[in-house]
């Protein structure tokens, strides 16, 4: 007797790996926009989690950014029910807040996953990354110049977030999808040159395929998981710094002396964590941003203060580095 097609198997195996690692009883929920590789992620997983002892279930977030969301949505969670997934959520979100647009849908999104996962708990919510989706990870987070952190990419699993897919590439997660029989939806947004990964994939990576030649898709991800070994490393320094600096003071600042004895790798993640923790949005959160920060701590002059996203300003005062609306 044959097995699946190639592409189906590749699909299959990356999601039992992961499956085969989760204690009986988990409820994994697959995050689907509709979209082919969330859809091969939802078929394979169909599959693969009975046999695992491991309940299969999905989430469709409906942002409410495009007329006919909401059924489109509904359509999704049908599809997932067809597979035999259960349970199958449908959940509409409120999309707002600073930091652009593609920072507050994802931040909605992420909400709602969260919502489902305290809901099903113990329970996993299973991510349709792809090979290619880490290498424009990577390239973004180049242009943005934010440091080793960025070019790690997305790891594996992050929490109780897992990235079954990641190194897999897109063509071949499609191509299971089709050969699933699954008929994928096409966001249009990700089309849309207005969106910064979307120019990524579709102008950037086309780009330097062309002139760099095939693979660079593959050997920028490579990039990502060589970096995001050392930069575990680092941010878990960083986190014995942080712990120092903050000298349990309960308004997130930071007490300048022990940042100042400290390598610059380890007190610019600290400075960088606590700006996120202030309330600045990780997308806008620029090196620039950091960099002057930094200054605060090892170029202090009586600045004033320092213009950070969202309408946080950090400030020095009383020997520590303050963070405020």
């Amino acid at each position: 007797m044959s097995g699946p097609p190639p592409a189906v198997a590749a699909v299959r195996s990356s999601v039992r790996r992961v499956l085969s690692d989760l204690p009986r009883g988990t409820t994994a929920l697959v995050a689907c926009s509709g979209g082919a590789d969330s859809l091969a992620l939802a078929g394979a997983a169909a599959f693969e989690a009975p046999k695992l002892g491991i309940t299969a279930g999905g989430v469709t977030v409906d942002h409410g950014l495009q007329e006919g969301s909401g059924d489109r949505a509904e359509k999704v969670a049908e599809v997932l029910r067809g597979l035999g997934l259960d349970p199958v959520r449908a959940v509409a979100v409120r999309v707002g807040g600073g930091g652009g647009p593609e920072a507050a849908a994802r931040r909605a999104r992420y909400d709602a996953l969260d919502e489902a996962l305290a809901e099903h708990a113990p329970a996993v919510v299973l991510l349709g990354h792809t090979l290619d989706d880490q290498a424009e990870t990577v390239l973004l987070g180049l242009a943005r110049g934010s440091g080793a952190r960025s070019l790690a990419g997305m790891a594996p699993r992050t929490g109780d977030y897992l990235r079954p897919l990641l190194d897999l590439d897109r063509a071949t997660v499609r191509e299971a999808c089709s050969l699933m029989g699954l008929s994928p939806w096409e966001d249009p947004h990700n089309r849309d040159p207005r969106f910064a990964r979307s120019r990524v994939r579709h102008e950037a990576l086309p780009a330097l395929e062309s002139t760099l030649g095939p693979g660079i898709a593959a050997a920028l991800a490579r990039t990502a998981a060589l970096l995001r070994s050392d930069a575990d490393t680092l941010d878990a320094l960083a986190d014995t710094l942080h712990e120092q600096a903050r000298e349990g003071a309960a308004d997130g600042s930071l007490a300048v002396a022990p940042l100042e004895r400290a390598e610059p790798s380890l007190r610019t993640r600290v400075l960088r964590r606590a700006a996120l923790e202030a309330g600045c949005p990780a997308g806008a959160l620029s090196a620039r941003h950091v960099r002057e920060l930094d200054r605060l701590v090892t170029a202090w002059r009586g600045q004033a203060h320092i213009d950070l996203p969202a309408g946080i300003r950090g400030r020095r005062a009383a020997g520590r580095v303050r963070f405020e609306r």
